[in-house]
């Protein structure tokens, strides 16, 4: 009896739990991040870039206050503008062009002016300018005489000619086709190759129609 309590008294709570095992899963380094990696880079290059030129052009701005240069039309001249037999035309244009450059820091190189005159969608003459430099605040005149003859007239513009012949009111093109170059303190920029349309409406003089006159034009500017 006394072995049996003495056995009772002893400490037994049966035998030992084992401890559960803990497992670390490592994860590996840059795994799955490349590619994200990689296009933050960029895109965070991207946006600093744009910034940059962002700044950079406000910058050049501030300080030059680039204006386009101004094209007008002041005069133009039509004492001939009729059609033979064939369809050819026989013309004399002459025209007057005012440009003026309104920037106080930047001169302009002209250094190719191509003057074409259109009727329609026709070409009936070019004539090239003589190249210039054009300083700062500085206003320029270009002149030149369209004259001879050519077959041009498709049946469009044979329509269009017979019904400004009633008026004595031609619509009249001329297009100037420029490669330029800005010159900004000593620093001298490529070339860029604008092209200024001129849509004029100019009387025909020999008419005798002293009512009509030529209006100054303002040109479109465009570059390309």
């Amino acid at each position: 009896m006394a072995e049996k309590q003495s056995h009772l008294n002893g400490a037994y709570y049966g035998p030992a739990v084992p401890q559960p095992t803990q497992s670390y899963h490592r994860h590996g380094r840059g795994r799955g991040c490349g590619c994200c990696c990689l296009f933050s880079f960029l895109l965070k290059l991207i946006v600093s870039l744009v910034i940059i030129i962002g700044l950079a052009v406000l910058i050049f701005w501030l300080i030059f206050r680039p204006t386009n240069v101004k094209f007008y039309v002041t005069n133009a001249s039509l004492t001939e503008f009729s059609l033979n037999g064939n369809n050819t035309l026989q013309y004399n244009l002459a025209v007057n062009i005012t440009v003026r450059n309104p920037n106080r820091k930047i001169g302009i190189y002209y250094d190719t002016i191509e003057a074409r005159a259109l009727y329609g969608d026709q070409r009936f003459d070019m004539k090239t300018l003589t190249p210039f430099y054009q300083g700062h605040k500085n206003t320029s005149y270009l002149s030149t005489v369209f004259s001879g003859q050519k077959v041009v007239f498709g049946s469009d513009e044979l329509t269009q000619f017979n019904v400004e012949k009633t008026a004595g009111v031609y619509s009249v093109d001329v297009d100037l086709y420029l490669r330029i170059r800005f010159k900004v303190g000593k620093l001298k920029t490529g070339r860029v190759k604008p092209e200024v349309k001129c849509d004029l409406k100019v009387p025909l003089s020999s008419t005798g129609n002293s009512a009509v006159t030529f209006e100054s034009t303002k040109c479109d500017i465009d570059f390309w």
